[in-house]
């Protein structure tokens, strides 16, 4: 089994599914000569601390085209929640702002535009899941017009209209006796079925990009298989660009087409998913995989990463990772690496193993991890 296999496996509740194998082909193919629905150039947030401001997303360049799912991995504090919320603009302005970049959907930069247009525009061509359900729902409102109402606020459609079109919604989720179900209350609900709910009224407008912020978190992993496998389900129907963020790279095993690996605010790995996981090149991306529990081996103990994502006060002047980092070197503490290109869509941000001349850093040597394909290698310093 390739380390994709292995860790897909993990998270699909030992039944060894891999719901990214199931993908066709030729639909990635048609993806891939897309242009991009949603683009990151250069995205930079800032947070006020006091009386300075401070980057928490720092130049983040990214792309998702239609029917593709782009996943986003990294550490709590690596600045992924934070992208998102950059993109729909729902930072609060008391203290976060833009710091620079665009954001372009559908070559349309949504950072310049007014509040009344982005608002237009938030659950209609662009809707988000959120990692907890219960707290995104109201508590005071049946669930079924809770879609409606979102449903009403971007089509001048009847509240009868607008509460077919959200049973509909409710049924495409596969709410079990969705008629039945679509007067109940929240609390009513069991967190998978709230989850599925909250799907619901991201797509009751059919948006062209979804931002899922780690909607499977709370779930157990019976019920994160089946929302994973509703969502690639939904995502084929829809020809919908999907944004996944997540922690959890046996997820990402199974739903992503490519992956940006993220770290304190910027990106530092991007790859398409067998690539990543076949070949981790930074040494982040390799700390995360063999931190992850693996279910061909017996170890007796993972391999944590020492210390912490470094808060946005105390970003390193040269490299974020370097202080974490095995392979660091003079230059790392200095010199703030690029993201650089090392082939075939790969970009890594390291000066050890990408200097920049689109191949890797003199030294480096192929080393088999244990489960990645026979004519995989990962790339370790010498």
């Amino acid at each position: 089994m390739t380390e994709k296999q292995i860790l897909g496996t993990n998270a699909a509740t030992g039944r060894g599914q891999d719901y990214a194998a199931d993908v066709d082909s030729d639909v990635r193919a048609d993806a891939n000569n897309a242009p991009a629905v949603l683009e990151l150039r250069d995205l930079r947030t800032e947070f006020r601390i006091g009386r300075q401001w401070y980057p928490a997303v720092r130049e983040v360049s990214l792309s998702v085209r239609r029917n593709e799912t782009l996943a986003v991995v990294g550490e709590s504090g690596s600045g992924k929640s934070v992208t998102a919320l950059s993109v729909l603009r729902l930072l609060p302005a008391s203290g976060a702002r833009h710091g620079g970049g665009q954001i372009l959907l559908d070559g349309r930069d949504l950072a310049v535009l007014p509040e009344k247009e982005m608002a237009r525009l938030r659950g209609d061509a662009l809707a988000m899941i959120f990692q907890e359900p219960m707290t995104s729902l109201n508590p005071t409102m049946r669930v079924g017009d809770q879609i409606a109402e979102a449903i009403r606020q971007h089509r001048k459609v009847s509240w009868k209209d607008a509460r077919a079109e959200a049973l509909q919604a409710l049924e495409e989720v596969k709410i079990p006796a969705a008629a039945s179900r679509y007067d109940d209350f929240p609390h009513q609900f069991s967190g998978g079925m709230r989850q599925r709910v909250m799907i619901a009224m991201a797509l009751a407008c059919k948006p062209k990009v979804l931002l899922a912020d780690e909607p499977t978190t709370a779930l157990d992993v019976t019920i994160q298989a089946q929302i994973l496998s509703l969502l690639a389900d939904l995502k084929t129907a829809r020809g919908m660009a999907v944004v996944f963020i997540t922690h959890n790279l046996g997820v990402v095993a199974q739903i992503a087409d490519r992956v940006a690996v993220m770290y304190a605010g910027e990106v530092v790995e991007t790859a398409d998913v067998d690539t990543l996981f076949a070949a981790p090149t930074h040494p982040y991306t390799e700390a995360l995989l063999h931190a992850m529990p693996r279910v061909d081996t017996d170890a007796a103990s993972l391999d944590p990463i020492p210390g912490s994502v470094p808060a946005i006060t105390a970003i390193p002047a040269g490299c974020a990772y370097a202080p974490r980092c095995p392979l660091k070197q003079p230059v790392c503490e200095t010199t703030r690496p690029a993201l650089n290109g090392i082939g075939g869509g790969h970009e890594v941000r390291c000066l050890v193993r990408a200097p920049g001349n689109g191949s890797p850093a003199p030294g480096v040597r192929p080393v088999m991890m244990p489960g990645v394909a026979s004519n995989s290698s990962v790339k370790v310093q010498a």
